[in-house]
């Protein structure tokens, strides 16, 4: 098994981690995310993102399903996910990841290139409303990033 070392341009906004700590207003002295209704980090099975995902789901695609296993399930989850118009990506390790909230994003995997035309990428990203799709998923998480605006953000990951 290898290594993937893989660079990341996204469209969106870094949220941060446990490790190098969360960057969200309200971030405890140590970085520490603060308490949120839906994600309980003391909870030794909790994952930021696993616990994120379903809460997008319902609050801005309405899907609230839980049976993976009813006919359709997954079909229905996929267009759910479709409809949000964002989601995450980790950065860092896969060990310690970094959490991003994204609408756009390009991975260039060991050993690619990728050719990046940004004139393109951002009518993309503002055809598709991603300012707005961005906002409405921080507002349903009740996050509120210390980056000021979403932008186009370079990073690696090692995992």
């Amino acid at each position: 098994m290898g290594t993937s070392t893989n660079a990341m341009l996204v469209y969106g906004y870094h949220l941060g981690g446990d490790d190098g700590g969360w960057k969200v207003e309200g971030a405890g002295e140590y970085g520490e995310l603060p308490a949120l209704d839906w994600h309980d980090p003391e909870n030794g099975e909790a994952d930021f993102q696993e616990d994120a995902e379903p809460r997008l789901l319902a609050a801005l695609a309405g899907f609230t399903e839980t049976d993976w296993r009813a006919e359709g399930y997954r079909d229905r989850r996929r267009n759910a996910k479709a409809q949000l118009g964002v989601g995450f990506e980790t950065h860092c390790s896969g060990d310690y990841p970094g959490f991003l909230l994204i609408a756009k994003g390009i991975t260039a995997h060991r050993g690619d290139v990728e050719p990046i035309d940004f004139a393109a990428l951002t009518a993309e990203v503002q055809a598709a409303d991603a300012d707005t799709k961005l906002r409405a998923a921080l507002d349903a998480l009740g996050l509120n990033p210390t980056q000021q605006q979403a932008q186009w953000l370079l990073c690696s990951y090692w995992g």
